[in-house]
């Protein structure tokens, strides 16, 4: 999953974009489970901590622009 989101985090994207992942992966996961129940489906993610490409895109975007936002104050800081 993680080379599916590589990069990901440091660039803005629509709304549009992060549904079409997480379709991408469920649909992957009905026929991995072979169904088409999506409550299924939610339980199986929840069970074996799979969480969505946007719950995860989300998280890596706060820890990149947390870590973005230091550099440039110690940039800002050293002068440079």
């Amino acid at each position: 999953m993680t080379m599916l989101l590589y990069g990901l985090e440091c660039f803005a994207l629509l709304k549009s974009d992060v549904r079409s992942i997480d379709f991408a992966v469920t649909r992957f996961l009905m026929k991995l489970f072979r169904t088409s129940n999506i409550d299924i489906i939610n339980d199986c993610r929840s069970s074996f901590n799979f969480p969505l490409p946007s719950e995860m895109i989300e998280i890596r975007n706060a820890k990149f622009k947390g870590r973005f936002n230091m550099c440039n104050s110690l940039r800002y800081y050293f002068g440079l």
